[in-house]
């Protein structure tokens, strides 16, 4: 038979685990490679945002395919891009 007190040591090492899980999965996330169309394909930006505070989200929507593409881009600390969030939509054929 399996006590109270069993059964709480277990809850406890399961908690552990699944927070140790998410903070492993957050530093394994590799970074977005730029596609064609994407505002950082081919090198940065030869303008630099100098008005947008740093940390500010840029978002860029594009066609490639037969997607639509939506970026998400954040400005880091020395003025350039960084692609953090891609998503794509099927656009409707008719």
């Amino acid at each position: 038979m399996i006590s109270a007190r069993g059964i709480s040591g277990i809850g406890r090492s399961s908690g552990l685990f699944a927070i140790i899980a998410l903070m492993v999965v957050g530093c394994t996330t590799p970074d977005l490679e730029p596609i064609p169309g994407s505002i950082t394909y081919g090198g940065q930006p030869r303008t630099k945002l100098t008005k947008s505070p740093v940390g500010s989200l840029v978002p860029h929507r594009f066609t490639s395919g037969n997607s639509f593409v939506q970026e998400t881009y954040v400005i880091e600390p020395d003025r350039s891009l960084k692609l953090i969030r891609r998503d794509y939509y099927d656009l409707p054929i008719d």
